[in-house]
């Protein structure tokens, strides 16, 4: 883990090393403000982290410390817990409460999520295993490409096959080193890319296999079984030649060696245990699903639905086709606006399991401001670098950025506020004219002033009922 501080390298940091004070300064860079939030969730990271440094029989003991987030839409819940998500190399899932429903009505089954979640890990995982491996692949697929390029020679064959044969009788030791010698040229001219529009031959696996949906009493779910394994041989075992460029050639190899090198078994062994030692879920809108039974109506469905999450939250087994998984220690970060609902709304089992209560404050013009200027991935740094592309130079004043949030403030109190997320729409109208007349603009340097911000929102702001739809 690497940690940057004013924007260089301070010095190279693994997790455990990460101090909840730290973990909070990383969050800084990408979140504004939520200070609150920010801690609770660097206090449950590290909490992991110790757990894993107890004796194995008390570690199984420690539960993960879940936390409600209650705020309202584009205040920053979700950023936080992805951007928790990356610092931990975690395997994260997003995903709606509203979703599911109970069992026997339509829609999905809670225990999905997990399955979900599990092949995000072994997203995760491969992609570690084909870096680790990536050097030796390359190595393969250059052979294999300069085999088809220039195929071996009898006398090549013999030579590489047994080494004290250094003559055969029909062909002189010089046709190897001529071969090895062209070889050799070939090999420098692939690496350096002048080979690749050169057309190849290859052998490619047929893709024929059908791929099946299940309707059951719980919706529509994915069912895992591969007729591959069941049948090898039935599906996708037939080749057919193609003739592809070697760039294209070299593509189709890499994923046949990454395939040959990377083990499977291994990968889902891995990220079983990282999903059930460091899976993060976050469950979006519960407040949607919050309510007790009132004997009739969707309240029902809803209760339902909170019954159904609440095994999975406290501690259950779910099967996946790659296994079963423990869900004791995943951490769960539940978020919801709860402006109609609230969070003792929640059967009371379900609350029990969420200790920690972090409300987010809504977001002020000086947030605004700050969220277009100051993280890695700030708004106007996006814009900037968008226009760049076109050769155009955009330059933001001190006032623009100042009418922008005052905009942003203003359209959010008087319509729905949706937090930060009225920025994108502000920023899109703003720059609406640049963006589309860019290539032809015979002015590169465009400067983004207050009068210019001004001038193309005012309108749209002063109609109440326009920047409804506009804004």
């Amino acid at each position: 883990m690497v940690i940057y501080l004013k924007g260089e390298i301070e010095e190279s940091l693994s997790l455990d090393d990460l101090t909840p004070r730290q973990i909070v300064s990383e969050l800084d860079k990408h979140v504004v403000g939520q200070a609150a939030a920010k801690r609770a969730v660097a206090v449950a990271l590290r909490n992991r982290t110790r757990r894993q440094k107890l004796p194995p029989d008390l570690a199984q003991d420690v539960m993960p410390k879940n936390i409600i987030m209650i705020g309202s839409t584009g205040v920053g819940k979700t950023e936080i817990a992805r951007r928790l998500a990356r610092l931990s190399s975690s395997p994260f899932l997003k995903v709606e409460a509203s979703k599911f429903t109970e069992v026997g009505y339509v829609g999905r089954d809670v225990e999905s999520m997990i399955r979900d979640l599990v092949e995000i890990s072994i997203d995760l995982v491969r992609a570690e295993k084909v870096d680790e491996i990536a050097d030796k692949a390359e190595q393969n697929v250059e052979e294999r490409l300069l085999d088809l390029l220039l195929p071996p020679s009898r006398s090549s064959a013999a030579s590489s096959a047994d080494p004290a044969i250094d003559v055969i009788e029909d062909t002189p030791s010089s046709a190897v080193e001529t071969h090895n010698r062209t070889r050799e040229k070939l090999r420098q001219q692939l690496r350096e890319g002048r080979l690749d529009n050169r057309m190849v031959e290859i052998e490619v696996r047929e893709k024929n296999f059908p791929s099946f949906e299940i309707y059951t009493n719980q919706g529509i779910e994915e069912m895992d079984i591969n007729l591959k394994d069941m049948v090898p041989g039935l599906f996708g075992g037939r080749t057919k030649s193609r003739k592809l460029s070697v760039e294209e050639a070299m593509e189709y190899l890499m994923q046949e060696e990454e395939q040959k090198l990377v083990d499977m078994d291994q990968v889902a062994r891995i990220a079983l245990e990282r999903v059930e030692s460091s899976g993060i879920i976050f469950l979006d809108e519960i407040d949607k699903i919050a309510g007790r039974e009132s004997g009739q109506g969707p309240d029902v469905s809803r209760e339902g639905v909170q019954r159904d999450i609440l095994p999975i939250v406290e501690g259950t087994s779910v099967n996946t086709k790659y296994g079963m998984v423990r869900t004791d220690h995943i951490l769960f970060i539940a978020a919801g606006a709860f402006h109609v609902s609230k969070p003792s709304d929640l059967i009371p089992e379900l609350q029990g399991r969420f200790p920690i209560r972090v409300e987010l404050q809504p977001l002020t013009i000086e947030d605004f401001k700050r969220i277009l200027t100051e993280p890695k991935n700030a708004l106007i740094k996006q814009y900037i670098a968008l226009m760049e592309t076109e050769g155009i130079i955009l330059e933001f004043k001190d006032d623009a950025i100042d009418e922008i949030a005052n905009f942003a403030f203003k359209v959010n109190e008087t319509t729905e506020d949706i937090g930060a997320r009225r920025l994108h729409t502000i920023l899109e109208k703003v720059l609406e004219e640049i963006s589309f007349e860019g290539p032809d603009l015979k002015e590169k340097n465009q400067v983004i002033d207050a009068a210019y911000v001004q001038g193309t929102l005012a309108d749209i702001v002063r109609n109440e009922d326009l920047s409804r739809y506009i804004l």
